[in-house]
């Protein structure tokens, strides 16, 4: 037997990646009984037959699984994100960020239209880049031009041997980035409404596809996303930058909202922390405190 990663299924057989080939692959009828469901991503062990053909003869124990994207053992998440054309949702790339952190997967910012970015820069139609707000924390960020090339190659070379997935808004250009990345095989691409300046969305599904030495998922946009269970003192446990300050606070239980002599707010005065961050930081606040008051 051989172990690979299910790309897809489709149809009734299942399609898996291993020794540098894809599998179609049925299922042995033990499976069937026991309704065992199956996620891109998945490990699982074949048995190969003839030509391309193999059974599903076991599956392995998964590391994480995300219910949007519906997938498995993912390494890294993609957070795609437009630095123009439209702005980049920073609220969005911060809950973002929150989410695939609580799930145990390595978050990777990559911002594109870097070109269109500069062209706007220099007549003064854009303000000065966000992306260094990101690298200060700790966050590996990368800016890219999906029409210019730039900075492809450096995104190319985090995705090898590596199950990532593509993630962020519509119209930030998530297929066009998986189309630089991996030329020979196209995703369809959406245009961006004039009257929204908003992407439409192009990705209908999830697969995990073969690219740049790794497999990536090109998933759907994420309209709306809400940030995962936990209680009001562990969100600021989810923002780097409040760690190492948050021994400093006057109280044990500083929420770093109205308390006194709390060394976020001090941070923030002194312009050590990104007001925009912090903002984000109170909105996901009241949002953790409403949830737990529903439930």
């Amino acid at each position: 037997m051989i172990v690979g990663v299910l790309l897809k299924g489709y149809s009734g057989f299942y399609y898996v990646f291993a020794e540098d080939r894809v599998w179609e692959c049925s299922l042995r009828g033990r499976f069937r009984v026991k309704d065992q469901d199956f996620l891109p991503g998945d490990r699982v062990r074949i048995l190969p037959e003839e030509g391309d053909k193999a059974t599903i003869e076991a599956v392995e124990p998964r590391r994480n699984a995300l219910s949007r994207p519906v997938i498995a053992n993912v390494d890294q998440a993609l957070l795609v994100f437009a630095m123009t054309s439209p702005k980049p949702d920073l609220n969005l790339l911060d809950r973002l960020l929150i989410q695939v952190t609580e799930a145990g997967i390595e978050p990777i910012i990559v911002f594109t239209k870097l070109d269109k970015y500069e062209a706007a820069l220099t007549t003064g139609a854009e303000e000065p880049s966000i992306t260094d707000v990101y690298r200060q924390i700790g966050y590996t960020v990368f800016e890219v031009s999906n029409e210019t090339g730039q900075g492809i190659e450096e995104v190319r070379a985090q995705l090898v041997d590596k199950v990532s997935v593509l993630a962020g808004p519509s119209g930030a250009g998530k297929s066009s980035l998986f189309n630089a990345l991996s030329p020979g095989k196209k995703l369809k691409t959406g245009e961006i409404s004039l009257k929204s300046k908003r992407g439409r969305h192009t990705t209908r599904h999830v697969e995990l596809m073969v690219c740049a030495g790794g497999l990536v998922a090109d998933t759907p946009g994420f309209s709306s996303l809400f940030l995962p269970p936990m209680k009001r003192a562990e969100l600021a446990g989810c923002f780097p930058e409040f760690i190492d300050r948050r021994s400093s606070c006057r109280f044990n239980s500083c929420l770093h909202d109205k308390e006194p002599n709390c060394a976020i707010k001090a941070a923030l005065e002194n312009g050590e922390i990104s007001a925009g961050r912090y903002e984000h930081y109170l909105i996901f606040l009241q949002e953790v405190i409403e949830a737990e008051r529903r439930y």
